[in-house]
């Protein structure tokens, strides 16, 4: 098989192409009709790039158990812990940084408020954007819109991307 980071990559090129190209024929429509089918597409789409994201993420976190587990069958408690305590090993600070907060992201976008949505509350600058406290929404009459604690766009996928096949790098992962 090839490498899961390559595998992983491609799979989800494939998708976010579709979406884009979704998108862009849902938002055509809207010009000349704002029916209700035009809206849930577009809700649609965005709620997918949702699955897109937590769904890579949790597969590789399954990748790396695997990776992580000895030859006598013995698996580590925590995929994620290991590899950050191996980053850290390897003086990749800035990666495991990315590397953790996109786990708080996927947490959040799994399980909502709870710890990882405190520990996002406290980093400056990150790569997407999350609701605050009190935030109800992203982007007051954005019709498209999903109820998600962490805005999922087609970037935010790429940088997950990015992660695994940088961690994946470093790692020396197959």
């Amino acid at each position: 098989m090839h490498q899961f980071s390559e595998l992983t990559g491609r799979s989800l090129g494939f998708v976010l192409n579709k979406l884009d190209e979704l998108e862009s024929d849902a938002l055509q429509m809207m010009e000349t009709s704002s029916a209700t089918i035009h809206i849930k597409n577009l809700q649609s789409i965005n709620l997918q790039r949702a699955i897109c994201a937590v769904g890579a993420f949790s597969i590789f976190e399954a990748h790396l158990q695997d990776q992580f587990s000895s030859n006598h069958g013995t698996a580590v408690q925590y995929a994620f812990d290991e590899a950050s305590k191996k980053l850290k090993n390897q003086q990749h600070m800035d990666l495991c940084n990315k590397f953790e907060i996109l786990i708080e992201a996927i947490n959040v976008l799994k399980h909502g408020r709870g710890k990882s949505y405190e520990k996002l509350l406290k980093r400056p600058n990150l790569p997407f954007r999350f609701k605050k406290p009190n935030e109800y929404f992203f982007d007051e009459g954005d019709l498209s819109e999903v109820q998600t604690m962490i805005q999922v766009d087609s970037r935010l996928v790429i940088f997950c991307l990015q992660v695994i096949d940088e961690v994946s790098s470093k790692l020396g992962l197959k």
